[in-house]
């Protein structure tokens, strides 16, 4: 499956564009990072491409065919969303938030199947949340839960998952895990769409990357190809080495470093 944003003007008062021609594309299987400064329109861009906020023009493709029409039912059984954040307002069971993710393959009055906790645990395992499933979901980490809200919208069962900064606020070593296991989805098929503060994410995720700024056209291409010094200073006014090393596979990695 193939996501396609072309030509997109994305903003919320008419003839008014926080980002104008936003153009990129992701497939199956694959990685895009967007990233930008705070307040350049990352957010305001994913809530267009998920129909949350009407594009002032543009499209947003799926696999050719213009989404503008589908119905919610439509969209959820394609795209899932996860939001930057999120403040728990019921001591539910972890179990049961996951399978909240079921809402629109059981509809709103009807009852969850077998086949529908079955999904549920799956969506938990391919997360590493399985041991906590009893647990009150009030009560875990905040590691935990960004990987708890990504269970359920695996149980959604899309073909596209939009990650709106899924590692905001998370201690080193939860990032990491969260990392990894964006990857992990990509390499399950997933097509996966995520806005980040870290170009080294991009960089971890063998990803394509969207650059997005205030007042100068985006850029779109492979993180080796945006993520460069040049960029990172235009973008971010802060000094950056693109520093190379080799990993236990000896494969080659790259990182930020900043320039003081």
């Amino acid at each position: 499956m193939k996501l396609e944003v072309r030509d997109a003007h994305c903003g919320y008062e008419k003839g008014k564009s926080i980002q104008r021609y936003v153009t990129f594309s992701v497939d199956s299987g694959d990685v895009c990072c967007v990233l930008g400064p705070n307040g350049c329109g990352k957010s305001t861009v994913f809530k267009s491409i998920l129909g949350l906020l009407p594009l002032q023009s543009g499209k947003v493709m799926v696999d050719g065919e213009n989404i503008a029409k589908w119905s919610p039912k439509r969209l959820a059984d394609t795209m899932a969303y996860v939001s930057q954040s999120h403040t728990p307002p019921f001591p539910y069971q972890v179990k049961d938030v996951v399978l909240l993710g079921r809402i629109n393959k059981v509809g709103h009055m009807g009852q969850p199947s077998d086949d529908d906790y079955a999904v549920v645990e799956t969506a938990m395992k391919d997360m590493g949340v399985y041991h906590l499933r009893d647990k009150v979901y009030t009560d875990i980490s905040g590691g935990e839960l960004q990987l708890v809200m990504i269970a359920r919208a695996l149980a959604q069962q899309p073909k596209i998952l939009v990650l709106d900064e899924p590692t905001a606020a998370l201690d080193y070593g939860n990032v990491v895990r969260v990392i990894d296991k964006v990857r992990t989805l990509a390499e399950k098929g997933y097509a996966v769409i995520m806005t980040t503060h870290s170009p080294d994410h991009a960089f971890m995720c063998n990803s394509s990357v969207v650059l997005l700024q205030k007042g100068e056209p985006m850029k779109f291409g492979q993180a080796v190809d945006i993520i460069t010094e040049k960029n990172m200073k235009q973008a971010y006014g802060v000094n950056v080495k693109i520093v190379e090393f080799v990993n236990t596979k000896n494969e080659i990695m790259r990182m930020c470093a900043p320039v003081f």
